[in-house]
């Protein structure tokens, strides 16, 4: 039997008020999530224990245990159901053959994990079954996850084909943008606000927007650390946060200098202290180099091997990414992202003076969200990107192909989170977290699929930012109370 004529039979089952797939795709992705993240805790484990028996519970719902266990029971029954009319729906829909090829997946696994449910219920002793079950629960995850992806494309997508890189080139510099003339003139100002502008010139030149969400990212990893029985004292903390700062600060410097006169070009950056001239190039790489001397000695007070990791996070960042990748390669900010996976291992290592899994977990997430996060701001600012030379993946691929990057660097965030809370162990709080504040930013990723606006795209872009710090949060509260 065809795919359509098998849909045909439960045509019924899909209500006709919903005009696409859309709702249905995002309907049971986000159940589905929410099964891959149940199954996560720690909770569930204990709860297959207290229930050994399938499809029914033997146990009282008295016990907290086998309530967790019936809940997740009904749950999946009606995540089932959902899964069922999303991939009908698409299946009668006019979607192309990988649209269907993997709602049809997802159709196919699901009761597959529903076997490895009742498995795990009914033989609690088997340590890889509760590993099984996350992995065909991301499986599904991920099926439906591409069949949304493909579907919006199809949908909402259009032939803008972009700019090869090897065609692109920073839009020349007016006469009047390339002059070594200060634009803001200081000697009709007083001292006091001379030295006042000045030293928040040298504060910019450190990036601080990007100080709180990094600092935040070490201090998860150092709460992880503190939740798998090392010792964090105050001192520890000060300095790797202390550390920190400095290492982004000497970052951002170095970054400002050798990317002003790209700065000149863009709208977006035409301000910053050295393409305006407010600070000397010379007097910045000083500066920079102040800030890195005075981040590794921070670091050396918790140990070398955090204190190596800061060095490599300044030189990957002004050296591999701003001279490299940035302008020369379309995954600039994919690659780009190990830069800001490094505060993770480096307040793991401070802790600890050593990599384990959990740090590679975190690191990892701020790795796969970065993409999801900033090529909303490349969609944003694509035209400036543009007239900076840099091959943005807007500029060099088109804003329907990113649009659907997002999507797919979305879904990774949301399972290597699921891939955290199951490796930590990690609470209810985090695990709710994840679900509500993915689920906006979801929204908001499909949402921009349909607008394709510039508002759109910065809405996406503050549900990301969202999403990972409301996250990092919920990871220290949670492990500090493990």
């Amino acid at each position: 039997m065809t795919t359509r004529g098998f849909s045909s039979r439960f045509s019924s089952l899909v209500p006709s008020g919903l005009p696409t797939p859309t709702g249905w795709l995002s309907a049971a992705l986000v159940g589905v999530y929410v099964l891959v993240v149940v199954g996560a805790t720690a909770s569930l484990a204990d709860a297959a224990e207290a229930c050994s028996t399938w499809p029914a519970c033997s146990g009282t719902l008295n016990d907290p245990a086998v309530a967790v266990a019936v809940g997740h029971r009904i749950l999946a029954g009606v995540v089932g159901l959902l899964v069922l009319i999303a991939g009908i729906a698409v299946l009668r829909s006019d979607a192309d053959r990988r649209t269907r090829a993997a709602a049809a997946l997802a159709l196919v696994l699901f009761p597959a994990q529903v076997a490895v449910g009742a498995f795990m219920a009914t033989s609690p002793s088997l340590a890889f079954a509760p590993g099984l079950h996350l992995l065909v629960g991301i499986a599904i995850f991920a099926a439906l996850l591409l069949s949304l992806a493909w579907h919006l494309e199809s949908e909402t997508g259009g032939s803008d084909a972009g700019i090869s890189t090897e065609e692109l080139e920073p839009a020349p510099l007016e006469e009047d943008e390339s002059s070594d003339t200060p634009v803001t003139p200081l000697a009709d100002r007083s001292l006091g606000v001379r030295l006042r502008e000045r030293a928040f010139a040298y504060f910019r030149l450190m990036k601080p927007r990007l100080m709180w969400l990094l600092s935040l990212v070490a201090a998860a990893a150092m709460a992880l650390a503190a939740a798998n029985g090392f010792a964090v004292d105050v001192p520890s903390i000060v300095y790797t946060l202390t550390g920190g700062v400095l290492s982004i600060g000497a970052s951002g410097t170095f970054n400002h200098v050798l990317e002003r006169d790209r700065d000149k070009r863009m709208s977006r950056t035409n301000d910053r202290p050295l393409a305006t001239h407010q600070v000397p190039k010379w007097n910045a790489l000083a500066f920079g180099f102040v800030l890195t001397g005075l981040s590794v000695f921070v670091f050396l007070q918790t140990n070398i091997l955090a204190a190596a990791l800061g060095l490599v996070a300044i030189l990957f960042y002004s050296i591999v990414y701003t001279l490299v990748l940035k302008p020369n390669t379309v995954q600039n900010t994919v690659l780009g992202g190990a830069a800001g996976s490094l505060p993770a291992l480096i307040g793991w290592t401070a802790v600890t003076g050593r990599i384990d899994v959990a740090a590679l977990l975190l690191a990892a997430l701020i790795f796969v969200w970065t993409p999801s996060h900033f090529y909303n701001l490349a969609l944003a600012y694509r035209d400036d990107y543009e007239r900076g030379g840099f091959p943005m993946m807007p500029v060099v691929r088109g804003e329907t192909t990113t649009r659907k990057h997002i999507l797919f660097w979305l879904g990774a965030t949301l399972a290597v989170g699921s891939m955290l809370i199951w490796a930590t162990d990690l609470g209810w709080l985090t695990a709710a977290t994840t679900v509500i504040v993915g689920s906006i930013f979801l929204a908001m990723v499909v949402r921009l699929h349909h607008e394709q606006t510039e508002s759109a795209a910065f809405k996406a872009f503050h549900a990301s930012n969202a999403y990972l710090g409301l996250f990092l949060v919920a990871i220290v509260i949670d492990a500090m109370a493990l």
